[in-house]
């Protein structure tokens, strides 16, 4: 089986789980307050397993469904038998390096806390548009498709935007660090694909 769909299938059942269970929930959650106190470092990872609600859980596994399958395959076919490793890493770093920001800004703040796999889940999409930047993506409710690159530089700025001054209890900062984290990534394990990326950029815009 796919490791893309072991992580989404294990993120589904741990989710559904915590939905009725508000100890694990609790316990799962990204708490840099406990992290900190109790020195609960697991909590960088297993924040993405438990999510909100089931349309939190669905939004970010359907994401991760679309796009997951494509990254792995490339990383396959790109590194053959470390392929797999090469997607872990870049999903299970991409969980923590999203937080890093949060858990800075947040841990002597007992009150903030956070779930769901977005953060991961935005370092495999860019890990998509780095390797296919003219990829046609669809941005809701827009009925027509824009190059995956536009798509990245816009999700970038709006995230950007949103964590400095946004208020609407998403986690825009880990959104904007998964993606980053996603690019980097990519670059540092396969560093043709920043000339690539530049090349086929600069070749459709001329």
């Amino acid at each position: 089986m796919n490791l893309y769909l072991i992580i989404l299938i294990a993120t589904v059942a741990v989710s559904v789980l915590s939905f009725n269970q508000r100890e694990l929930y609790a316990k799962l959650l990204f708490s840099p307050y406990e992290i900190q106190r109790k020195n609960q470092w697991y909590r960088f990872f297993t924040y993405g397993f438990v999510h909100a609600d089931f349309i939190h859980l669905f939004v970010n596994m359907w994401v991760l469904y679309i796009f997951g399958e494509a990254v792995e395959f490339s990383f396959l076919f790109l590194f053959a038998k470390n392929g797999l490793l090469y997607f872990g890493l870049l999903y299970v770093g991409g969980l923590m390096f999203s937080t890093l920001y949060a858990y800075g800004k947040h841990r002597n703040n007992y009150l903030y806390s956070a779930v769901g796999a977005s953060g991961a889940v935005s370092s495999v999409v860019f890990a998509y548009i780095m390797l296919y930047p003219l990829a046609g993506l669809m941005i809701f409710p827009f009925p027509f498709e824009i190059p995956a690159f536009v798509f990245g530089l816009l999700y970038l700025s709006y995230s950007w935007f949103m964590a400095h001054r946004g208020k609407d209890n998403i986690g825009h900062d880990a959104h904007l660090f998964g993606a980053l984290y996603g690019i980097a990534f990519v670059v540092i394990v396969y560093p043709e694909a920043l000339k690539m990326f530049m090349s086929i950029i600069s070749n459709a815009i001329r």
